[in-house]
């Protein structure tokens, strides 16, 4: 049974990647419940919470174990993650439980004799370091009844998954078939009617500009923006990389605990606060690629809720190695209309480019009309190529969609495409056929693509039972732990 999951290891790691990290859309979880649950129950499964100091608690090992940042590490992101991983495990850990399954003494020794750090207890005797091994557990925090039942535990769930990935696989039959319609080609002809060709025949009043210009009034307002001052916190080359790691820290825990102001941090490590005006969503104009705010995920950090509401320091964010910034929002400037004579050509734009289009639409409608009548005009109509899922050419989105699911049990077909703002497109499809020979190594691509969604398809199913079964429940949302969650 493991060498299936051995053969279909890649497909595995991707299936179980996608389950593991979303959030709880993706179990369908609902129904917020419990008079009688404590409040730092996150969710429930089978009865048993998942609280929030275990998720915290999850989230420091993680971060010590990756070198990451505890305070960026305490964040609701990071901290969801870590839930969503310890939900997918109690569902995994309900089902093995509800299914009774069992793992034979040889399966197990074959697996831990696969572990790098066991294999290397053996000495060249072929004896086994007994006093190293439980040294190695000590260090890891378990003792060996802890080691052992969390190994069979994880036998038990590839036990699982592999029984789930093999009901999923797709049959060479059917990755065939999609191969081939894949492959299918279509000669095809287009005919552009564009409004822009139609903008001299329209003349849009006074009245219709104003209700324009009223009714969207949201399309011509000046972007929100800010002025920001934050702190850059740089590592020296000279320094010995332990002591700026713990000036980092006292950077972010600092900027974190004393949120109100960047004074303290910039104090503590002789730091110059610097600032900004005019920082939009898309950051500040007329800054280097390497400005802090130019960065996205500290301009979106300062466009967040906390930092907007109550001008709160964001959290330490590195930027790049060496590099660490917080900020903070001294002034908010909402999004404000402009007036309309201030706007009024790209008012005259909008609108007339509208009335032209409504104009194309109208006329392919009548040349469609007349191509139904008359199927052999290829007036105005460019020179055929030939196109195929394969090889879609340049034909994109919607029109793509259209030409190659249109019906062609008779010939010539013709499909009409509006493209918003464009105008109109009519293809004409001349001729279908099946090419004459296949490529083998595009074949093989998609028919190990059709054998990865077939598996995820199966295992979505059978995450979705399990869910169900386990009783699945939330409790309480992960709140921000500067905002009185537990576990702070």
């Amino acid at each position: 049974m493991f060498d299936t999951v051995r053969k279909h290891q890649k497909i595995l790691q991707i299936v179980l990647l996608l389950f593991i990290v979303p959030s709880f859309v993706l179990f369908g979880i609902s129904s917020y419940s419990g008079f009688f649950d404590q409040e730092t129950d996150l969710v429930k499964v089978n009865g048993k919470p998942i609280t929030a100091q275990e998720v915290d608690a999850g989230a420091k090992r993680q971060a010590a174990r990756v070198g990451g940042n505890l305070q960026i590490a305490l964040s609701v992101p990071f901290r969801q993650a870590i839930l969503n991983e310890l939900l997918q495990q109690r569902i995994l850990g309900f089902a093995v439980t509800d299914l009774r399954l069992q793992v034979g003494k040889q399966e197990l020794i074959s697996s831990l004799q696969r572990i790098p750090q066991i294999r290397a207890l053996y000495r060249a005797d072929g004896s086994f370091d007994d006093a190293g091994f439980k040294q190695l557990l000590a260090s890891n925090g378990m003792n060996e009844e802890q080691f052992y039942a969390g190994q069979a535990f994880d036998l038990k769930i590839q036990q699982l998954v592999n029984s789930v990935a093999r009901t999923g696989l797709a049959t060479p039959k059917l990755a065939d078939t999609i191969s081939a319609l894949y492959e299918t080609e279509r000669q095809v002809q287009a005919l552009q009617i564009n409004a822009r060709d139609y903008l001299s025949k329209v003349k849009p009043s006074q009245e219709d500009l104003q209700a324009f210009y009223t009714a969207n009034t949201k399309l011509f307002e000046s972007p929100e923006y800010i002025d920001v001052e934050y702190l850059i916190l740089k590592a020296d080359p000279k320094e010995d990389a332990k002591v700026f790691s713990e000036k980092a820290d006292q950077f972010a825990n600092t900027t974190y605990d004393q949120a109100d102001s960047l004074k303290p941090a910039a104090d503590k490590l002789k730091l110059s606060i610097q600032s900004q005006k005019n920082v939009t969503r898309a950051g500040a104009s007329n800054l280097s690629k390497d400005h802090p705010l130019a960065n996205p995920k500290v301009v979106q950090a300062l466009f967040g809720e906390e930092s907007l509401k109550n001008k709160r320091n964001i959290e330490a964010i590195q930027i790049s190695p060496g590099v660490f910034v917080s900020a903070r929002v001294i002034d908010f400037h909402p999004a404000q209309a402009l007036p309309f004579k201030t706007v009024s050509a790209e008012i005259l734009r909008q609108v007339s480019l509208k009335d032209a289009e409504k104009l194309a639409i109208a006329a392919a409608a009548n040349k469609y009309s007349e191509l139904e009548k008359d199927p052999k005009n290829v007036t105005g109509f460019t020179g055929p190529t030939w196109i195929s899922r394969n090889k879609p050419g340049n034909l994109i989105g919607p029109s793509f969609a259209d030409v190659m699911t249109a019906k062609t049990d008779s010939l010539p077909a013709f499909v009409s495409v509006t493209n918003p703002g464009v105008g109109v497109t009519i293809y004409r499809i001349d001729q279908v056929r099946q090419p004459e020979t296949s490529d083998t190594k595009v074949r093989q691509a998609q028919a190990q693509q059709l054998q990865s969604l077939a598996a995820q398809a199966e295992f979505a199913g059978f995450m979705g039972y399990w869910r169900n079964e386990a009783n699945v429940k939330v409790i309480n949302p992960l709140k921000p732990i500067n905002s009185g969650s537990s576990g702070s």
